[in-house]
This record gives structure tokens, sequence and C-alpha cells, in this order.
């Protein structure tokens, strides 16, 4: 599933991304649509991104992506109530850890974008809202994709901190397994399995 999630995502470009400052007062809708667009031409122009190269990824991930995502409450979110009890240094190697893991399967995912198009759903939100939902669908062979945006309000921009596939939100996904593994091990466990599992993708 996360796959699949991450390759409609891919297809989006998790709708983040390029320079933050020249993406200022942009409405949430018009960000994701113009940003997806950005991410989908970077991959059709870069055969190593579409072979899976993730050093390519990581590169455009760090370039288009973070600008405009909480990866902190992203990661925060996934912990869930165990976030309050990490410290700054556990902390710190969550996100680093997660961060690789999501981009490891964002390079799987970005192989597979090839004529995918993003077209948004109806859209309604006051100007005083701080938190949105940006809803769309994902086109290309085959059924359409469902892929929504949890946005906030950052300053005179907006973030994403979560996203919606076929009904199911990324973070719930992988706060149910995290917590399974904070019970039994404690929040360095959680830690250790990530760094497995990175080390593991990486070969």
């Amino acid at each position: 599933m996360f796959k699949k999630l991450l390759a409609a995502a891919a297809a989006l470009g998790l709708a983040l991304g390029l320079a933050g400052s020249a993406l200022a007062n942009v409405a949430p809708d018009a960000l994701i649509k113009q940003l997806s667009t950005e991410i989908i031409d970077a991959v059709k122009a870069d055969p190593a991104i579409q072979a899976g190269d993730v050093s390519k990824v990581i590169t455009l991930v760090d370039s288009k992506v973070l600008p405009y995502l909480n990866f902190q409450r992203m990661t925060a979110s996934a912990v869930g109530r165990f976030w309050r009890q990490a410290t700054p240094e556990q902390q710190a190697k969550l996100q680093a850890e997660f961060k690789l893991l999501l981009v490891r399967t964002y390079a799987g995912a970005l192989a597979q974008v090839k004529d995918q198009t993003v077209q948004l759903r109806p859209f309604r939100a006051n100007a005083a809202d701080t938190e949105v939902v940006v809803r769309t669908e994902v086109k290309g062979k085959g059924e359409p994709i469902q892929l929504d945006y949890r946005m906030e309000k950052a300053g005179d921009s907006w973030k994403i901190y979560d996203v919606n596939v076929l009904g199911i939100w990324l973070v719930d996904q992988y706060r149910s397994s995290f917590a399974q593994e904070i019970n039994a091990g404690g929040i360095d466990a959680l830690i250790v399995k990530l760094a497995e599992r990175n080390k593991a993708a990486a070969k």
C-alpha cells in the first residue's frame, strides 16, 4: 500500500517545492497544481530518476519537496504521544530515518511516472483558514487515484503535513506500526528498526 501511495505522491510530487519565496501568497490548491507539474516535468526530463537513482531522488526531494513539507509535524504525528517523551536527539534521529525511509520508497515510485496528469477537485476555503484539505485525482492509465493533502498556513505560504491516498492517510498508517515498535522496545527500538529497514533498502 505504501508503494502505491507514494507512486501517486510521486506523480503529484507531494505537491511541494520550488523556492519557497517564489510561491508565497499562492492559494493552496493553485500551489498543488503548479508544483505537481514541476515535479512531473523534472522526472520526465531525468532518465536517472526514472531508473530509480536514489541519489538523484534525494536531490530532487531536498530541492523540490522539503521546502514545502512540515516534516517535523509529520514525524511527530506518526510517532504520536511518544514524541513528547523523546529527547531532542531521538527526535532528530527519528526525523532523519523517517525521511530516508520515505525517500527510498519515493525513488521506486518516481520511476513509475509516465503520462500522469493532475485534476483538482472542488476546493473551498476562507481567507482566515490556517488549515485546509486539498483534494485531487491523479489520472493516467487505469482508474484515477484519489490523492488529498492536509496543509497548514506557515507565514505567507502553505506546507503539507499529511497525504491521503484512496482514503488512507500516510501518518495514520505509520502511527500504528511505530506504536507497536515503541511499546515493544521504546523509542530507541523504533530508531533501530527504521535504520535497519533503510540499510536493507540500500542494498
